[in-house]
């Protein structure tokens, strides 16, 4: 399943359907193919932008209309959260914009925050706008360091060929990894683990 050898509009569709599912191994791939002249730039950014946003929307709007209640009823069988329910949910609306706004970038928590938001009652408007402003950060942000930004640089500095695309790949790929284990060790500690 490597974008890299596909042609026409499947690299894209594949690009797009994994930025919904998982996030970054796919795009980077694809970034990758960009660097070589193989896809579009355009096209990647796009679809993995829009990818990542439409797997925040969905689950945001799954939970918010059709789950919500049973997550309610869910979470009132454990007596901690039932009790800090209303603590729970304030912090979330008082920090509603920037928990929106770092939701592409939190790979751990990229289900949790859209969840969080939804059963907050955080107002659509404002989850899907500020989602679909991160889904376009983050995507220029790995297509510049991946795709534009890296292999030109690194070429400068003796890098050439794969190294030069292979580097910033594997740093965003490390950056994303670490991340997600600075977000679970955080998890663990706040739980009591």
């Amino acid at each position: 399943m490597n974008p890299i050898h596909w042609t026409g509009g499947l690299a894209y569709l594949v690009v797009f359907v994994a930025a919904i599912v998982e996030g970054e191994v796919i795009f980077i791939t694809a970034a990758v193919a960009v660097a070589q002249g193989r896809l579009s730039g355009a096209g990647v950014f796009l679809a993995a932008a829009l990818g990542g946003t439409a797997g925040d929307q969905i689950a945001y709007y799954l939970i918010r209309g059709f789950l919500h209640g049973h997550m309610r009823r869910w979470l009132g069988r454990f007596p901690g959260l039932a009790r800090r329910h209303d603590a729970i949910v304030g912090r979330v609306r008082r920090h509603q914009t920037m928990m929106v706004l770092a939701c592409r970038f939190m790979p751990g928590l990229r289900v949790a925050i859209p969840a969080a938001c939804a059963y907050a009652r955080v107002p659509g408007w404002l989850f899907s706008l500020g989602d679909l402003v991160s889904a376009l950060a983050w995507a220029a942000v790995i297509m510049t360091v991946v795709a534009w930004g890296g292999p030109p640089v690194l070429e400068r500095i003796g890098l050439r060929g794969w190294w030069s695309v292979l580097v910033p790949a594997a740093m965003v790929l490390l950056f994303f990894w670490w991340l997600g284990r600075e977000t679970k060790k955080l998890e663990d500690e706040r739980a009591g683990k």
